[in-house]
């Protein structure tokens, strides 16, 4: 899969006051791709496109040049005390995904480029917390990897965090564009984690994102390149024959990182989910989806903001966790299992 490369530009005037707004806005001149200004990201109007479809399709490869205005950041529990907003947006087309939602009708990408204001808001979190450790989520709202061959920011918050002494950073992605993150001076202290799934689902419910076996890459890459390195099985999904399609995922993982040293090896299991405004979402961009959406198949769970869930009743949820406990305790017996949600 090739890098992501956006079909046109809009870049807020007060992007190009950071170096790296400039540095951007020369790059994709000399890519001759399409600039527009726009005074902030809410007053873009117009997109191509002559239907519904073709605006999202375009809108998801669309990128905003801004600036971060609101240095508050988010809680990102269970996966770290904070959300570190580096960009917001995703270029891949995953069916279940909660940016369906939380993105609205503005399915755009987006990066900041006021990092160093950013870094220095995390500083703060840090000290308020110090001695704790404070972990900072990087891919709360966007797939931070897929841009970053463009933006580098993620190298420098990789580099920011190396740096510290209270500070850890995470991200998770299903891109496989890690290369120019492999010298990066990491310290140890970034949790590098790749996002994987049963062939089932990433054949059905993935398109626009790197293969599995790129995955796979990029992953032996990233350990190689000493990173601590973890695993996001997400959504667990409840499909024909899903024990046997888990069970070959792990065989699959097991074989590609064999012989690897990985002490610091993690899991993370997310089982399906989704809301009623995401279940018209989803099912308005993607018409034919064989994601299952039926409410009375599931459990109702309140969740923040008062949104409430539909997750896989108790049953169904316990025999998803006890099976997937089970086949990384098989393949991967001194690795970590850090949360099922």
């Amino acid at each position: 899969m090739e890098p992501f490369i956006p079909q046109l530009v809009y870049i807020e005037p007060r992007a190009l006051e950071y170096p790296l707004g400039r540095e951007l806005k020369k790059k994709f001149e000399d890519m001759n791709i399409e600039i527009r200004e726009t005074t902030s990201h809410n007053q873009i109007r117009g997109l191509p496109g002559e239907t519904d479809l073709q605006k999202y399709r375009i809108a998801k490869s669309t990128l905003v040049v801004g600036v971060r205005r609101t240095l508050k950041f988010d809680t990102s529990k269970p996966s770290a005390e904070y959300a570190i907003p580096l960009a917001t947006g995703c270029m891949g087309h995953c069916h279940y995904c909660y940016l369906q939602t939380t993105l609205g009708s503005k399915p755009y990408i987006r990066t900041y480029v006021n990092v160093d204001e950013i870094f220095d808001q995390a500083q703060k979190y840090m000290d308020e917390r110090k001695p704790e450790i404070t972990r900072f989520e990087a891919a709360c709202t966007s797939d931070i990897v897929g841009i970053d061959h463009l933006t580098h920011s993620l190298k420098k918050a990789i580099e920011f965090f190396g740096n510290s002494e209270y500070g850890r950073l995470r991200f998770v992605t299903k891109f496989h564009h890690v290369d120019h993150l492999l010298d990066a001076k990491h310290n140890g202290k970034t949790r590098f984690r790749f996002s994987v799934n049963s062939r089932y689902v990433i054949k059905n419910f993935e398109p626009g994102t790197s293969s599995f076996d790129e995955r796979l890459e990029a992953a032996r890459k990233v350990a190689n390149a000493g990173y601590p390195l973890g695993f996001i099985v997400a959504p667990i999904y409840m499909h024909e024959e899903w024990k046997e399609g888990y069970f070959e995922l792990f065989e699959r993982l097991e074989e590609a990182l064999k012989g690897m040293d990985l002490p610091h090896l993690s899991f993370e299991l997310i089982q399906h989910r989704f809301t009623a405004p995401a279940k018209k979402v989803i099912q308005k961009h993607y018409p034919k989806t064989k994601l299952e959406l039926d409410e009375s198949k599931r459990k109702y769970k309140w969740g923040k903001y008062g949104i409430g869930k539909y997750v896989y009743k108790d049953e169904e949820a316990n025999e998803l966790e006890q099976t997937i406990r089970g086949y990384i305790g098989h393949f991967f017996p001194s690795a970590e299992i850090q949360y099922f949600t």
